[in-house]
């Protein structure tokens, strides 16, 4: 893997959420879980670059996020779909599921949050923000449908620290 300064990262963002989605890791080596992640952003406030992530209280990640204070998000190649999906439909409550899944966990460079081996892109966040998404503020009704148990996420913004990527 080779870093890539923030300020060069160039991406898809749309393609990259919506149709490669991530896999969202907190915790540190000892003590993390993961899980697939479509929606979400990249960006810059308060002069930071970051990514940001929404993950529902009810997600057994979501016991991460509160806890440690960094997280990893990783892409995959094509070939490793069907582990990604995986990794966003069970629960990590119930089952080891990276093991099931076949990928490996590695230290990470710059969080203490791991990341997978192979990964092709790697961003490494500190948070530095949440909020619970609030429903009287949704302007679409068809945004209400998609919480039919009012498991409304929280938002996280995480300050990227390092992006490496597959040469």
């Amino acid at each position: 893997m080779r870093e890539i300064k923030i300020t060069e990262f160039s991406a898809k963002p749309v393609s990259i959420w919506l149709e490669e989605w991530f896999i969202l890791t907190a915790g540190n080596m000892e003590d993390y879980n993961a899980m697939a992640v479509a929606w979400g952003s990249f960006g810059g406030m308060w002069n930071k670059p970051f990514a940001q992530v929404v993950v529902r209280p009810t997600r057994y990640t979501y016991e991460f996020m509160e806890k440690y204070d960094t997280f990893t998000l990783c892409s995959f190649p094509e070939e490793h779909r069907k582990a990604v999906t995986l990794l966003g439909t069970k629960s990590g409550r119930d089952s080891d599921k990276i093991t099931e899944s076949g990928l490996t966990i590695v230290s990470s460079q710059k969080v203490d949050t791991p990341s997978f081996k192979e990964a092709n892109l790697i961003l490494e966040c500190k948070k530095i923000y949440w909020q619970d998404m609030d429903p009287n503020h949704f302007l679409d009704e068809k945004v209400i449908g998609q919480y039919p148990q009012k498991d409304y996420h929280r938002i996280y913004f995480g300050q990227i620290l390092g992006i490496f990527a597959k040469e």
